[in-house]
């Protein structure tokens, strides 16, 4: 059985931190990503697609959205099942509700496991109808031997907590030949409990860098005891972190050495370490390179080297300024509040020399 496992779309997300525009865009740029989906199903011969939830970031959706994602599934060749997560749950509201799915649509709509029988396979799955699901909907679950594969599409959480926690013990007793699992973000690979194979699939599209490098599907043969799962790049962009080194040189001059390696579609944050002495304008660095991606943010994470701090010791201004700031860097309790901290140190010393920063 050809099978093709998504999760996470999240659907209409604002992306608040790429501006208004971008932010436009990238929301229309995950809409097509719907289509590519259905191109993967139907050149690689998908026999079965499993989207276990998060389809939709939240209740309210756009209505090129709602119909973009309709005419992606229908034009895959073959059945598609969708088990709503918490961030879509079925409920009254929710964008599932109605006749007008494809055919070859089915939206799980209980939290309980239902059962559908096709030919040479059962697909078992649950949805979430709230936010919350602090029942676990695989406990007590266990596939009937009935000769075919067994497979469950299914929103939650192997680590507990309060979006559908699942028991390692309960994947392990279920019977099922592959779980296909979503609302963990990164890619899990091939995991197994007992003769049951699950996976995350991670998210289909970065959007922050907690979320960084591909991302994709899973796509592979599931077979009675065997189970070959293969990852999929499909984003159009990725996150991606990376840090720049100042010491011994200047900003200018670390930022370009960073970015050698950067694809221009990406999204892309700077984060400049080592050691500095003088202050830096991060908006005039992010103006100077924002068309080497398609978006650029900096973050100062640089420490002020120790000659700088010995002249603390100094009966003058300079010495008493440095003597403040020193015992407020070293109380800081996060590397966000000694960066505050360098900061107004740099500012301060460039005052007092008469410098421009």
């Amino acid at each position: 059985m050809r099978v093709l496992h998504a999760a996470d779309l999240h659907l209409d997300s604002p992306f608040r931190g790429l501006g208004t525009g971008k932010g436009r865009q990238r929301r229309q740029e995950s809409r097509e990503l719907l289509d590519r989906l259905a191109d993967l199903a139907n050149s690689r011969r998908a026999e079965l697609v499993l989207l276990s939830g998060d389809l939709f970031d939240g209740a309210e959706v756009y209505r090129e959205t709602l119909e973009q994602l309709r005419a992606a599934l229908g034009r895959i060749r073959c059945p598609v099942f969708i088990a709503p997560g918490n961030h879509d749950p079925y409920t009254s509201q929710s964008p599932y509700q109605g006749s007008f799915w494809p055919e070859n649509v089915h939206i799980f709509s209980a939290p309980q496991v239902e059962a559908v029988a096709l030919e040479g396979c059962t697909v078992y799955g649950a949805a979430f109808t709230a936010p919350e699901q602090r029942e676990g909907l695989l406990a007590g679950f266990t596939a009937p031997e009935r000769g075919g594969v067994s497979l469950m599409c299914l929103h939650g959480d192997t680590s507990g907590g309060i979006y559908n926690p699942i028991d390692r013990e309960d994947i392990a007793r279920s019977g099922l030949d592959y779980l296909a699992l979503g609302h963990i973000h990164q890619r899990s690979g091939l995991l197994r409990q007992g003769g049951t194979c699950y996976a995350y699939p991670g998210c289909l599209e970065g959007r922050g860098f907690d979320e960084t490098g591909e991302k994709g599907v899973l796509l592979g043969d599931v077979e009675r005891g065997r189970v070959r799962m293969d990852f999929v790049p499909l984003c159009r962009r990725r996150y991606e972190s990376i840090e720049a080194d100042c010491t011994g040189r200047s900003v200018r001059e670390a930022v370009e050495a960073a970015l050698v390696s950067v694809r221009k579609e990406d999204i892309l944050r700077v984060v400049l370490t080592g050691e500095r002495e003088t202050a830096v304008e991060i908006a005039e660095i992010e103006r100077t390179y924002e068309g080497r991606c398609f978006h650029l943010t900096v973050r100062d994470r640089t420490y002020i080297g120790e000659d700088v701090w010995s002249r603390a010791g100094e009966d003058s201004l300079r010495g008493l300024f440095l003597q403040e700031l020193r015992a407020r860097y070293d109380a800081a309790d996060s590397e966000e509040a000694r960066a505050r901290v360098a900061a107004a140190v740099r500012l301060g010393l460039a005052a007092m020399d008469h410098r421009d920063l």
